[in-house]
């Protein structure tokens, strides 16, 4: 094996070489991505649907099938045992309700049983606006 004195500078050389380049030396950095806004139809997906599905083909889960969701009476969809609530609800979903509804459930409906809450009302606008187009 060569003793490092049998290759003078060489390591200096070689450190000398990659500064002229900027390799090492640069402090600059790539940018990041902008970050990606999720659709209506992403959030959908990663929050509702393991419990309720868009196909009105499909059985329902633990929640009902949402297809032609917006303008249906709550409670109203053939083939699901919904809360007792549901029952006496009297208006048909649109924005408002669907909003009401995706902030507490339980405000809403007293005694529906679906826990899930959406604090932020851009997610919760960009699922009601998805749901609106599937109908």
């Amino acid at each position: 094996m060569p003793d490092r004195n049998d290759l003078p500078g060489s390591w200096f050389a070689t450190l000398v070489a990659l500064a002229a380049v900027g390799i090492g030396t640069s402090h600059a950095q790539q940018p990041l991505p902008a970050a990606v806004t999720p659709t209506g139809a992403d959030l959908f997906k990663q929050q509702c649907a393991a419990c309720h599905s868009l196909n009105a083909g499909d059985p329902p889960r633990q929640g009902p099938v949402l297809a032609d969701i917006y303008g249906r009476k709550p409670g109203s969809l053939a083939g699901f045992r919904y809360s007792p609530g549901y029952a006496a609800a009297d208006f048909v979903w649109d924005e408002e309700h669907l909003d009401t509804y995706l902030t507490d459930p339980q405000a809403l409906i007293p005694g529906a049983i679906m826990l899930y809450k959406q604090k932020s009302a851009s997610v919760r606008k960009a699922i009601i606006s998805f749901l609106k187009v599937q109908n």
